[in-house]
């Protein structure tokens, strides 16, 4: 009998981005990978988290700043505004970008329609442009 551990469900795509995002977001100002590792319960190696947050910046997600011989981290916007450059990075991905909102559209709950006819109409909405 072999011993086989049993591993972990891998993670969907962007999910550890999500998880960075989120970790960094909930920082009371700019944080380091190491501060970033903890607040993930470890469950990541530090080079991992590094990692993620090189591709955060890559993608103007995250911002950082020299601190010692080390970064310190900053989310671009706060989470609403993330989530809306998440779901425009979608859009802008997909051919038929009418077809993708029109799907996205019907699929709405109706009081989440009401909400999104409002901001269209009135886009001096706090919040409307996505950046907090």
């Amino acid at each position: 009998m072999t011993d086989r551990r049993q591993r972990p469900p891998r993670r969907g795509q962007g999910e550890l981005e999500a998880q960075v995002l989120s970790a960094l977001c909930a920082a009371e100002g700019p944080a380091t990978a190491g501060w970033v590792q903890e607040r993930l319960d470890g469950d990541l190696a530090y080079t991992t988290v590094v990692t993620i947050l090189t591709r955060l910046l890559a993608k103007g997600a995250v911002t950082r700043e020299r601190v010692g011989r080390s970064f310190a981290w900053t989310p671009a916007s706060d989470e609403a505004g993330l989530a809306a450059r998440r779901m425009r990075r979608v859009l802008d991905g997909e051919q038929d970008r009418e077809a993708v909102l029109a799907s996205f559209v019907t699929s709405l709950e109706p009081d989440d329609e009401r909400l999104l006819r409002d901001l269209l109409t009135h886009p001096d909405h706090p919040g409307a442009d996505g950046d907090g």
